[in-house]
């Protein structure tokens, strides 16, 4: 109970600092300096206006300064990257794979909340993801879709071909109904996961996306040439893959028979 503890902590920590990556990064603002600030007022905060989630409750939602409504968005991101983070550490206990998979979890957090707000994946995270997750894949990592297993270099490498390769091609046929923040992003996932875990993680983020188009439609009634932007649903279905790839797999194929 006491590592789960301290792996949350950590969790939430990072996800202080995942709400920095996603409001600066697509605005090509530096991560490291000036120091947290409110986005109204853009007054320094203190170190105790920045604790995850206790500050915003404690703050009741605004800003010490200016009184202007902080988004809940800020302690969602924390707790996210928190309950992410245990999950893993629930999954594969620990070792250097988790520590990868803990910050691979925290790159799909930043880049959902990006490509929801900016409609793209910033290069500035996938493209260091792909040979680090190269490197993880071929040395540390185990095969999500088969845990007694070693990813190894071939499946990190046929992994990333797969991924971008798939992604490219949808790209050229849609004319550009697929941008390149996707491709980049499923070259990442298929470094770190495998090809087995791309197919499979390309197939729940299309299902929940064209689930979520459809209710959009009926409900809303959005457009069939309404932009949704695909990224968190691949997010989605690589950390559904992640944790459940091998248990799906096994559904689907006993379901099949």
């Amino acid at each position: 109970m006491f590592e789960y503890l301290v792996v949350v902590l950590f969790g939430l920590a990072v996800g202080s600092f995942l709400n920095v990556v996603i409001w600066r990064v697509p605005r090509q603002k530096s991560i490291v300096s000036p120091s947290s600030r409110c986005p109204s007022c853009d007054t320094p905060l203190k170190p105790w206006d920045n604790i995850p989630v206790i500050s915003y409750a404690l703050l009741h939602g605004k800003c010490r300064y200016c009184k202007i409504k902080i988004s809940p968005r800020y302690p969602l991101v924390e707790i996210l990257n928190a309950a992410l983070w245990a999950a893993v550490y629930w999954r594969f206990g620990l070792g250097w794979d988790v520590i990868v998979y803990f910050a691979f979890m925290s790159a799909l957090v930043a880049v959902t909340f990006i490509d929801l707000d900016f409609q793209i994946i910033p290069d500035a995270i996938t493209l260091p993801g792909i040979p680090l997750g190269l490197v993880a894949g071929m040395f540390l990592l185990p095969d999500p879709m088969a845990r007694t297993m070693s990813l190894g270099w071939q499946s990190a490498l046929i992994g990333a071909a797969v991924g971008f390769g798939l992604f490219y091609a949808v790209a050229v046929a849609s004319r550009g109904g697929m941008g390149g923040g996707d491709i980049k992003l499923m070259a990442m996932v298929g470094a770190l996961t495998g090809w087995k875990a791309v197919l499979l993680t390309t197939f729940l983020g299309s299902l929940v996306g064209s689930v979520l188009g459809l209710f959009l439609m009926l409900a809303k009634g959005k457009g069939r040439k309404t932009k949704i932007p695909f990224g968190p649903f691949l997010a989605l279905g690589a950390v559904l893959t992640l944790l459940f790839g091998q248990e799906i797999l096994r559904w689907y194929l006993h379901a099949g028979r």
